[in-house]
């Protein structure tokens, strides 16, 4: 399902490199709490959303220490939509196969 996939959405867990193993773009809900720099999708084009200067920033937490999760809450379904775009080249939405015709 992956490799078949125009671009992914997810956090910045195994399923991001999952899916840049398999050569198919990430857009990532990105908690800083590991560097990008050396966590980043590898060999794949990417965006990265969130806020990287955020107090979690390189605490390596596994449950968020910061109140309102402040790395991603300011992150909107539209800067994923427009993530999306940049990586496809193509406004996410239905595929037009599956669109009924009149």
């Amino acid at each position: 399902m992956l490799a078949r996939a125009a671009a992914v959405v997810v956090g910045n867990t195994g399923p991001a490199h999952l899916a840049a193993a398999v050569g198919t773009p990430v857009v990532s809900l990105f908690a800083p709490v590991v560097p990008a720099e050396r966590w980043a999708p590898y060999g794949v084009p990417y965006v990265l959303l969130g806020d990287e200067r955020a107090p979690c920033a390189d605490s390596r937490a596994r449950v968020c220490p910061v109140p309102g999760h402040p790395c991603l809450n300011g992150v909107s379904a539209e800067d994923v939509l427009a993530a999306v775009e940049k990586l496809t080249g193509r406004t996410p939405g239905l595929d037009p196969c599956l669109e009924r015709t009149s």
